[in-house]
């Protein structure tokens, strides 16, 4: 799949919207795996330029300011800095985290499409859009949900349903509705200039599946075959919004670019913003040096709702421009499920990047780690607490930790810290450097074909043969018969965690730095790695360090609390009434009862969890109902209470009790239930009209 002989690199991870922070799902789709690549590649000693940056403009970042009251340079504002922040802290080693904000952003932006224009490959036209008349404002992508066409789910959006993926213009959309005022749109007639996508097909299709089968992961290949088969049509580069780019053209007053002709373009911008601020020639990493061969290789990773964009959309856009190269590869990755449901920023139903950092802190790995080893590669994939704190327990602790923190109180235990050497190596120490050897190449393989769940398993694996190799040779035990055989062992072990240490370094940078620290060495390159003399004799460890602690119960109970109250905040929230019960006439009303009623006594029926027994001064009489309230109200504290009770119900056994009437409650969208009862103390026996 991608082509590690090549020297110089770009590699860009998706704009994230400037709209909401980082979730998990984010992290695993397109982040991780970029950060994995590029560490690898650093190691390698490749030219790499690794960028990404906040994604400013379009629909969604004015729909958040309109819902907060504020403007769209606040949100973006705010959004940038907690999103750059938590990449920094998370550690997303970005060369840069632009801005699609930036002056030099909108200027190449603009300059892409005045190229397109002047060549005259936009196709200029009047169309029908959806236009808003409450709010006078026509109506663009993210401005219009609905039910989606192809899957039937609701709340869709104009560009696109994220149930199913499809990509949508906003026709499509069954029984639109404005985000803005929740009335249906018009339609109105509005000029914009579109890129014929269809003219570009023939072209996509012998770049994409001629050149691209063997190189695209299917998941990727599979929904690009599928744009293509379903034919590619015109689709609008402008739009009519008031927050993003100017279309640069006298006759477009007003008008904006669509957000994803500029996005990627931010990857360019991102990568010239760069090269000033270094010295570099940004032309390097994004222009064709030569007709014959191109020098860089470029390469996307993003999830699986972008793949129609960088695959089809982007890469039109840049052959029509002609100066720059394309894509090698687009690794995009499937969706993340949390908990058995979908991620959902809109629910609250997320492990947020910053709040994981605040509850977890010096974690970082922890959950590189995990989220590594569930990637959604080809299929989607699900991340539960309970797993974290397993694969965190009983593996990073377990395997990595237990044998890099043995061999080293070992050392410092019996030689003070000094890598010693005994005997010669026996056939066991030959045959453990044989395997050891062999890792380095399976891993860089497995990266190389952006397997990176199948790569941190190697990792482990080698970790796992340093385990095996420290409970074969016992050296706790050897010490007291054959200390040379000992200092042979422990050379052997400290070898193997040095190796740790380099084949860490993509997957666990924070933990392969302790390791470095532990082994008082300067960090190693990839060529280091399987070699079984990396730490001369005689050299004196630093001292030991925990690398990792077990997950609680107790912290795992904390998350999943947080997570089922955000469900719950959320389904209260959303609630909608249920619709009114079909008429009754004024005579049928009249026959309830109803009368203002004051608790006297109150007790909880034996074997039960939800019913109190309670005696009710009715103003007529004392009598005894039996509600299912105990949930929510302890028999002290409703004594004297005042309630609302239906006097001429039925009489009723409830548990061997004679019921004599009903409570009136009200009941929340959580089924939280409270009295319906006077605000101020009214004479028992009132009537409630």
């Amino acid at each position: 799949m991608s082509n590690l002989s090549k020297n110089r690199y770009t590699i860009t991870s998706a704009l994230p919207y400037a709209n909401g922070p980082l979730h998990i799902g984010h992290l695993a789709g397109a982040y991780i795996p970029g950060d994995i690549f590029v560490r690898f590649l650093r190691l390698k000693n490749k030219d790499v330029v690794y960028v990404c940056g906040s994604d400013e403009h379009g629909a969604a970042i004015t729909i958040k300011a309109k819902k907060e009251g504020v403007t769209p340079k606040e949100i973006i504002d705010k959004y940038n800095k907690q999103i750059k922040d938590s990449f920094e802290e998370f550690g997303i080693s970005f060369d840069i985290y632009h801005r699609t904000s930036e002056p030099i952003h909108h200027e190449l932006s603009q300059e892409f499409f005045l190229n397109l224009y002047e060549k005259g490959e936009f196709i200029e036209k009047f169309s029908e859009q959806y236009y808003d008349e409450e709010f006078q404002q026509f109506l663009a992508d993210r401005y219009i949900t609905g039910t989606c066409p192809h899957c039937q789910s609701e709340g869709a959006y104009g560009d696109q349903c994220e149930k199913c993926g499809t990509s949508l213009s906003p026709t499509d959309l069954i029984n639109p509705k404005s985000t803005l005022s929740g009335k249906t749109p018009i339609l109105k007639a509005t000029k914009h200039w579109y890129l014929p996508l269809d003219k570009y097909q023939p072209w996509l299709e012998k770049w994409l599946i001629e050149g691209k089968k063997d190189v695209l992961k299917s998941n990727v290949f599979g929904q690009c075959q599928s744009w293509l088969k379903s034919g590619l049509q015109p689709r609008s580069m402008t739009r009519d919004l008031d927050w993003g780019v100017d279309v640069p053209l006298a006759e477009a007053e007003g008008k904006k670019l669509y957000v994803w002709l500029d996005a990627p373009i931010g990857y360019i911008s991102a990568t010239k913003q760069w090269a000033l601020d270094t010295g570099k020639n940004w032309e390097h990493y994004w222009k064709k040096q030569s007709k014959e061969a191109d020098d860089s290789t470029l390469i996307h990773f993003i999830g699986k709702d972008n793949i129609v964009f960088h695959c089809i959309i982007f890469p039109a856009i840049l052959h029509a421009h002609g100066d720059y190269i394309l894509p090698e590869n687009v690794p995009a990755n499937e969706f993340l499920n949390l908990e058995g449901d979908k991620l959902s920023t809109s629910r609250n139903h997320a492990v947020w990047l910053h709040e994981y950092l605040q509850d977890f802190p010096n974690k970082q790995d922890e959950l590189r780690y995990v989220l590594t080893s569930i990637l959604p590669e080809t299929s989607d994939s699900e991340f539960t607490w309970k797993d974290f704190q397993a694969r965190v327990n009983n593996e990073l602790v377990a395997i990595l930790g237990n044998f890099v923190n043995r061999v080293m109180v070992l050392s410092h235990k019996y030689f003070a810290g000094e890598v010693a050497f005994g005997t010669d190596y026996n056939a066991s120490d030959i045959a453990v450097f044989e395997e050891l050897a062999k890792f380095p190449a399976l891993i860089e393989q497995s990266i190389g074909n952006y397997r990176f769940r199948e790569a941190l398993s190697l990792f482990m694996n080698a970790a796992r043969l340093g385990n095996k190799y420290l409970a074969d040779e016992e050296p706790w035990k050897l010490i007291k018969e054959d200390e040379l055989r000992v200092k042979t062992v422990l050379n052997v072990a400290t070898q193997i965690v040095a190796n740790l240490a380099i084949l860490a370094q993509p997957f666990l940078p924070k933990s392969s730095n302790v390791l470095f620290e532990m082994l008082n060495l300067p960090k190693q390159g990839w060529e280091q790695a399987g070699k079984s003399d990396i730490v001369a004799t005689g050299h004196q460890l630093g001292a030991v360090q925990l690398l990792f602690d077990k997950i609680t119960d107790e912290q795992v109970d904390f998350q999943l609390q947080k997570l089922a109250d955000a469900k719950a905040k959320n389904v209260k929230a959303t609630a909608v009434a249920a619709p009114a019960k079909e008429n009754i006439s004024f005579d049928d009303f009249m026959k309830l009862d109803i009368r203002v009623g004051t608790i006297i006594e109150a007790e909880k029926v034996a074997k039960t969890k939800k019913l109190l027994k309670l005696k009710i001064d009715t103003g007529i009489d004392q009598r005894t109902v039996v509600s299912g309230i105990a949930e929510f109200f302890a028999p002290a504290d409703i004594l004297g209470k005042q309630v609302s009770i239906l006097v001429n119900l039925e009489p009723r056994e409830i548990k061997g009790i004679q019921s004599q009437g009903m409570i009136l409650m009200a009941e929340d969208a959580d089924g939280r239930l409270d009295f319906v009862c006077p605000t101020t103390a009214i004479t028992a026996g009132s009537t409630v009209r």
